[in-house]
Order: C-alpha cells, then structure tokens, then sequence
C-alpha cells in the first residue's frame, strides 16, 4: 500500500489524562474510498481518537497524518476536506436550519444549495425551523445535512443514526452508499451492529484504550457467536449436535434445540436436516457479544 492509498494515517497515537488512560499506541491506516467502523464499548477511547484527529486535542505521543498532510501543522487545510458529525451536536439555537448552514457553507467556501436542498427534502426536514425547536431526530438529520453537503473527501461520523427512525437510517445508509461511489471515505463510530454490517468495509474493536482488532467485515461476522433455535417435529438427542465444531450450550426442551455457534453453520444445519425441522431462528450477536468474543480471545492469547 502506497501513502496515496491512505487517507487517515496513525502511529502510536497515545493521550494519557493524568494518571488515567486515554487510547494507547493506536495504528491505524483508513484507505481511500473505504467504509471504516471504529467499534467499542462508551469510554473506551472512540471518541479521543476522533478528537485527535480532527485537531481537538493533542496526543500524548504519535503521528497521525490525514490526506498525507500532517494534522497538527496543516488542520485547517484539512477541515475544509473534511465533514464531520459530532456524537453531541452542539449547535446555535436561535438560528434557523437554514442560517446555520450557511454559516458553516462560509466557513468551508461554499456549497451546492440545490443539494442541500434535496438532502433536506430526503430527510424530511424543515429548513425553515429553529434550532431550539427540533427534536432530538430531527437535530441529528440537521447534522448529518452539515457533515455531508460539502461532499467531502472524509466523513467523520459519531453515533451518525442515534434519533433516527428506521426510513431516515434507510436514508442515510443511501447516502454513505452515494458518498463511497464518489470516492470518499468514511470513519463511522457505531455500537449498531447491523447498520456496522451494511455499510462498513472494515472495522476496527477498541477496548480500553487498545485497538485489539482490525477485520474485515465478513471476518467479523463470521467470528461472531449467534444463538440459534431449531424447532423440530419430534424430539432429538443434544449429544449430535454436542461435538459439532463451534456450537456451545447445546440445550433441547420439547421440540426446540437451542444453542450458540462461533464460524460457519453447514455442518450444524446438516446435521438438523437428518430430522424434520419446522424453524430455525437464528439471534444476530449484539454488539457487546461481538466484543465479549474478542476480549476473551485476546485475554487468552495472553495467558
């Protein structure tokens, strides 16, 4: 990989508060054009890194570099490149949706207002109110408008879906989508594990401070530990389906088999099809089972 192939580049990045941890030795290399989740349990470092990069705070120690410019001497410069979604937008209140971005238009040398304006008509909002009048949802869609009416090189997003209903995620996921086909690149700090599936290319798990782990997306979910639930016609003995690689917690009451597995599923449902099934049920992983899984393999790789 060539540094044209890198938009976010860091190297040991470290900010230590006092005695109190930040992040520690973080290495991170976001390619062009890719979509890159930062994933983690709240205190575990997301939002710091986020803030180092974009110039907020200063590391304790490390390099970090955006566009191949280095942002502590260059961070105006790459602001105007950049669009950014806070986890809590703080923003002024007696201005209008409308007063507010073209405030910020200003700041980033102009925008396209004709896409600002299809952007709020897909978001169904109301350019017109007031800041202070908005609800939480619709604060969130005034800020995602801001992060991408530039259409920028890099999209920061913290927490970009939180308030959202389900038709305004849909468009959203739409509009990541138009940005990747354009050649920008996304940093997406995200706990939602569906929405991580759908639109990351890459993912990176934070814990503590630490980045344990960076997987493409279809290693992470094949990692991931599902529970799945079986409903037979009849009943089945749990020592088939004991030995299986993978399954876990094998547990049959009636006609149901419950269990969790860690990989693929072929043997598993091969095994199931020598009876009669009427369901299978499988329970996505929650986020903070996707994390348990990672924290236990890397505190046993240490033992």
């Amino acid at each position: 990989m060539t540094d044209n192939d890198s938009v976010i580049r860091a190297e040991q990045l470290t900010k230590l508060y006092g005695k109190q941890r930040g992040i520690l030795d973080i290495d991170l290399d976001i390619r062009r054009g890719e979509v890159f989740g930062y994933l983690g349990p709240n205190g575990a470092g997301k939002t710091t890194t986020i803030r180092i990069l974009l110039h907020f705070i200063f590391p304790s120690r490390g390099n970090v570099s955006i566009f191949g410019l280095n942002v502590a001497r260059k961070h105006l410069e790459i602001r105007r490149r950049i669009g950014y979604l806070p986890g809590e937008l703080e923003v002024y209140n007696n201005l209008t949706g409308a007063e507010l971005l073209e405030f910020i238009s200003h700041l980033r040398g102009g925008v396209d207002w004709q896409y600002v304006r299809e952007m709020a008509e897909r978001f169904d909002y109301d350019l017109s109110q007031r800041i202070k009048t908005l609800s939480h949802g619709n604060r969130q869609k005034i800020g995602l408008i801001q992060a991408f009416m530039n259409k920028p090189e890099l999209l920061i997003l913290d927490e970009p879906t939180i308030g959202l209903d389900p038709l305004m995620q849909q468009e959203f996921y739409r509009l990541i989508g138009e940005a990747r086909a354009e050649g920008s690149t996304v940093f997406l700090s995200s706990h939602i594990m569906p929405e991580v599936e759908r639109v990351c290319d890459r993912v990176g798990i934070i814990r503590e401070g630490r980045l344990i782990a960076v997987e493409d997306i279809d290693v992470l979910k094949e990692r991931a530990i599902r529970r799945l639930e079986i409903h037979f016609a009849a009943p089945v003995s749990p020592g088939e389906f004991n030995n299986i690689e993978g399954v876990r917690d094998v547990q049959v009451h009636e006609n149901i088999l419950t269990c969790t597995i860690a990989g693929e599923i072929d043997t598993l449902v091969k095994t199931a099809a020598r009876y009669h099934v009427l369901n299978l049920i499988s329970h996505e992983p929650s986020m903070e089972e996707i994390f348990l899984a990672y924290y236990n393999q890397e505190d046993n790789s240490a033992m």
